[in-house]
């Protein structure tokens, strides 16, 4: 029971092959991991700098406040007819 049979053996091979085999896949791997890292961490830092930069106001938006009530009489006329 403590020991291995010829299949456990070939599929540990099989498992070494795939992670270890071909043109540096688990490199490739953890290169991909890095970067992913990398872009969550840059994430975080221009969301933190979003919060913490003044909110800058462009002359040309428009102020989104009512506007004062008119105080000029209305006048009617009718036409004679």
């Amino acid at each position: 029971m403590g020991s291995m049979s010829i299949w456990h053996w070939i599929l540990v091979l099989a498992v070494g092959l795939l992670l270890f085999g071909g043109r540096g896949k688990i490199s490739e791997l953890m290169g991909d991991f890095a970067k992913g890292i990398k872009s969550f961490k840059k994430g975080l830092t221009e969301e933190e700098k979003a919060e913490t930069e003044p909110v800058k106001t462009d002359p040309k938006t428009i102020d989104h406040q009512p506007a004062p009530a008119p105080t000029a009489t209305v006048t009617e006329t009718r036409k004679a007819g």
